[in-house]
C-alpha cells in the first residue's frame, strides 16, 4: 500500500470505531460538492483557522498535525490563528475569498464566527470544525467535527479529583466567552458532586491567558483567601505551570490538575507537582480534519454519521507519563 494511503488508513481507524461513515454526501453533507480540480496530489488547498493565541503550545501541536497531514497527503495546508473572534472571522472570510478547497475552524465563540462559517458553506467550501463548538457544528453546515465532549471530559476530571480525596476545588478558566471552558468547569462540578462533594465546594475563577503573571497572582490570592481549597483544576497547560507556582507562593498544599499537555505539564506529572492531565490529543484535531476534507473533496465521504469524532478524553498521570513524554518531544502530543 502506498505510504499516503497507509497513513490515511491508520488515521481513520480510531474514529471509525467511534462513529459510522457515510458516502451519501448530498443533502446531508452540509457543504458544497467535490472541490473543482481536486483529486490529485497538490491540487487541493485547505485553510486551518483556529482561535489559538500566539505561542500557545497546545495549538502548536494542532498546527503540527495539520501540516503533517498536508505533507503526507500532498495537500497545501495554510495554518492561521487569532484569539480575537472578530479577527478569526476575518481570516475565515479571507479564505473564502481565496476560494480554498476546504476550511478547518475551531469555534470557541460560535456566535462571533457564525456568519463567516455559513458564508463559507454557502460558497460551496466544505468546513470541518475542531476543538470547540461541536454542538453547533452541524447547525452551521459543517460536514463534521473533531474534538472531545467538554462536559464529559470535565466530568471525568471532577470524578478523579473526588477520588483523589479533594474536598474543595478551584476551577480556573482563561478565555472569556469560550464556551468549551465553561463546559469543562460545569462538567467537573458535576463529576466532583457525583463523588459526594457539596456543590458549594466548587469555585470557578477567571484569569487571562495573555497575562500569566497576573494569572499566577490571582490564583495565589484566591488560595490565600480560601484555605479550604485543596485542588486547583486548570484548563490550559500554560496556566497549569503558573498554578503550581501559585500553590507554592500561597504556602498551600493543593493538588494541581489540568487539561491538555505540554512539556511543563509532563515534567510536572513526572516530579509530582501536577497530579494528572486530561489529554484531548490535539495532534489528531489538526491531522484528522485534513484527511476528512480530502476524502470529501475526492469522494464525497463524510466521517462521523452526524456525530463528533472524539479525540478524548484520556488521562495522563504517573502510570503512563513516561511513554507520553517520548512522543511529546516529537511535537505530536
Amino acid at each position: 500500500m502506498p505510504a499516503p494511503r497507509r497513513l490515511l488508513a491508520i488515521a481513520l481507524a480510531a474514529p471509525l470505531l467511534l462513529a459510522g461513515c457515510t458516502t451519501d454526501g448530498g443533502d446531508d453533507a452540509g457543504g458544497g460538492g467535490p472541490a473543482d480540480g481536486g483529486g490529485g496530489d497538490g491540487d487541493l488547498s485547505f485553510s486551518v483557522i483556529t482561535h489559538g493565541s500566539a505561542g500557545d503550545a497546545f495549538w502548536d501541536v494542532v498546527q503540527n498535525g495539520a501540516e503533517a497531514a498536508g505533507e503526507d497527503l500532498g495537500i497545501d495546508v495554510d495554518y492561521q490563528s487569532d484569539g480575537d473572534p472578530q479577527r478569526q472571522a476575518q481570516l475565515i472570510d479571507a479564505a473564502v475569498n481565496q476560494d480554498v478547497d476546504g476550511i478547518v475552524v475551531s469555534m470557541a465563540n460560535p456566535d462571533a464566527i457564525q456568519e463567516s462559517v455559513e458564508a463559507a458553506v454557502a460558497a460551496g467550501i466544505p468546513v470541518v470544525t475542531i476543538n470547540s463548538g461541536g454542538d453547533r457544528s452541524a447547525e452551521f453546515g459543517a460536514i463534521g467535527h473533531v474534538g472531545q465532549d467538554e462536559v464529559v471530559a470535565g466530568r471525568g476530571a471532577g470524578e478523579r479529583l473526588g477520588r483523589d480525596g479533594a474536598t474543595s476545588v478551584l476551577c480556573v478558566t482563561h478565555e472569556a466567552g469560550n464556551i468549551g471552558l465553561d463546559q469543562r468547569c460545569s462538567g467537573a462540578s458535576q463529576g466532583f458532586a457525583a463523588e459526594g462533594s457539596a456543590p458549594g465546594n466548587f469555585t470557578v475563577m477567571q484569569v487571562d491567558i495573555n497575562d500569566l503573571t497576573g494569572a499566577q497572582s490571582a490564583i495565589t490570592a484566591q488560595l490565600q483567601a480560601d484555605e479550604s481549597i485543596d485542588a486547583v483544576l486548570t484548563l490550559n497547560s500554560a496556566v497549569a505551570a503558573v498554578a503550581v507556582e501559585a500553590v507554592s507562593d500561597a504556602g498551600a498544599e493543593a493538588e494541581v490538575a489540568t487539561f491538555d499537555l505540554n512539556q511543563d505539564v509532563i515534567s510536572g506529572i513526572q516530579d509530582g507537582s501536577i497530579a494528572f492531565a486530561v489529554d484531548q490529543q490535539q495532534y489528531e484535531q489538526g491531522y484528522l480534519p485534513v484527511v476528512m476534507l480530502k476524502l470529501y473533496a475526492e469522494n464525497l465521504n463524510t466521517v462521523g454519521g452526524g456525530q463528533p469524532v472524539l479525540t478524548g478524553p484520556g488521562i495522563v498521570d504517573s502510570s503512563n507519563v513516561d511513554e507520553i513524554a517520548d512522543l511529546a518531544s516529537a511535537g505530536t502530543r
